[in-house]
């Protein structure tokens, strides 16, 4: 087995009470004072995340913009300089390799941001689909990712940085100086709450991350919150929501795609909501009038709600169904088909000036 990678913040979460596991290929903090008060804190306050695992990669020259147009879903031609955009990495057959965030730096200069498990695979297919002569970098190892997310996470910036942040619109970004080193600053974040994603040299990582958790209203928040809180906003994980085996229409993504973009579609992804407390697990089938139709792919409590989700690929000709049955290990739930986001209280896009 191979030794998991660290983060630049891995050594201050082990001696900071974090329970650490592996994920992505990395030792990453699951929880510090549980996942529910992780969770129930970003959504009243604001927590922070070590999201270092990411992978990052630079591209430029004369003529990124249109060789990254032929590889990338997202519209570049609409992209500019200081807003970023989601969208997805398709294989040859429409599947997806990885769901990805571009960054448009200026002309013909953008910045990638992919899952940290496929930021090889990612790499290695991007550069095969570029000419040689444009430059392109991994710069992963070099950039740490912090991101502060929740209601009060405005203040929190302000606090830090000692700026006003209330221009920054949702989706963009701009490159700042702070403690004598350069770093975006990027209001995304993928809670549902107003927040701010950091990229910035990761020796100067915990610097900043210490500044961030000595303000009264952050607490360090794992990965374990991280999923749920990104479960109650339908947002998809690679690997369970989002895969080679299905293209992002399927997956429910057809409202960033051209009308004639992977029509061939022979699953839908569904949200389903369960009474009590008792969740759906990833791969638990899902039955209609005793039929298999099909599959959870992400399933839990949610800790805003009071009751449990999931989201689930299911046969496009059973996917208007509005009951369900999910077969979990221990007994039989029923499921109601529900609309996105489970919640819908949260602040991301939010107003600020």
């Amino acid at each position: 087995m191979a030794e998991l990678r660290t983060t630049p913040l891995t050594e201050w979460h082990r001696n900071n009470g974090a329970k650490l596991v592996p994920f992505a290929g990395f030792e990453m903090p699951v929880q510090y004072s549980g996942i529910v008060a992780e969770h129930k804190h970003t959504r009243s306050k604001a927590g922070v995340f070590d999201i270092s695992h990411m992978g990052e990669f630079k591209l430029s020259g004369k003529g990124a913009k249109d060789a990254l147009n032929k590889v990338v879903t997202q519209n570049l031609d609409t992209l500019a300089a200081g807003k970023c955009r989601y969208g997805f990495l398709p294989n040859d057959q429409g599947g997806v390799l990885d769901d990805l965030i571009v960054y448009c730096l200026g002309e013909d200069k953008y910045m990638l941001v992919v899952n940290g498990a496929c930021e090889e695979s990612d790499f290695n297919w991007i550069k095969n689909h570029l000419p040689e002569e444009l430059e392109f970098k991994n710069v992963s190892d070099e950039t740490a990712k912090i991101d502060l997310q929740g209601p009060e996470s405005l203040e929190v910036m302000q606090n830090v940085f000692g700026r006003d942040f209330t221009h920054l619109k949702y989706f963009n970004f701009e490159e700042a100086e702070f403690d004598g080193y350069e770093l975006i600053i990027s209001r995304t974040g993928y809670t549902g709450e107003l927040g701010y994603e950091l990229y910035l040299p990761a020796e100067h990582a915990e610097s900043l991350w210490k500044k961030i958790v000595a303000d009264e209203r952050v607490i360090p928040v794992g990965l374990g919150a991280r999923d749920t809180l990104r479960l109650e906003m339908g947002l998809p994980l690679y690997g369970q929501d989002l895969d080679t085996e299905h293209n992002p229409r399927e997956g429910g993504y057809g409202f960033l795609l051209p009308d004639d973009a992977f029509t061939d579609v022979n699953e839908m992804q569904v949200p389903l909501k369960i009474p009590g407390r008792r969740a759906a697990r990833h791969g638990d089938k899902v039955l209609l009038d005793g039929k298999e139709v099909g599959v959870v792919t992400s399933g839990s409590f949610g800790p805003s709600l009071g009751y449990s989700i999931a989201l689930a690929y299911i046969k496009k000709e059973f996917a208007d169904a509005e009951k369900f049955i999910v077969q979990a290990s221990k007994k039989e739930l029923e499921a109601e088909k529900a609309e996105l986001p489970f919640y819908k209280e949260a602040t991301a896009r939010k107003k600020l000036s």
